[in-house]
């Protein structure tokens, strides 16, 4: 999920890029817009939208994750915190989405995460 969500993203700005192209040219008709300032308009929502570094934490907890499943001990309150941050970044990705599919990605990475925190309740 997390790289469906990845793959997703850029194709996220280059739809809003021509949807704010169709809308600009259809609200001003012959009159022609400045590429600068369509350019600053993009390079803003490019920004508000952008999921790259939520990706990156979220995989370097899957990573620590993995690593702390291998180690002996007590390793529930660590897997639990790592829950946590997992969910806190699904929810970061969630708030800026705004795409459906990154939406439906988000919500069932949540899930996921949801599944792995009760099962993480039973381990010390």
């Amino acid at each position: 999920m997390v790289d469906q969500i990845a793959g997703r993203s850029p194709q996220i700005v280059s739809e809003y890029r021509e949807r704010i192209i169709e809308k600009v040219n259809e609200l001003l008709g012959d009159n022609h817009v400045e590429e600068g300032v369509l350019a600053n308009e993009l390079i803003i929502y490019a920004d508000k939208v952008c999921v790259d570094e939520e990706m990156v934490r979220l995989k370097t907890h899957v990573a620590h994750m993995k690593e702390t499943l291998l180690t002996e001990g007590s390793i529930g309150r660590k897997l639990d915190f790592l829950t946590q941050e997992m969910n806190r970044e699904a929810n970061t990705i969630l708030s800026k989405a705004n795409d459906s599919t990154v939406s439906e990605f988000g919500i069932e990475l949540k899930t996921e995460i949801e599944k792995i925190r009760e099962q993480i309740q039973n381990i010390e």
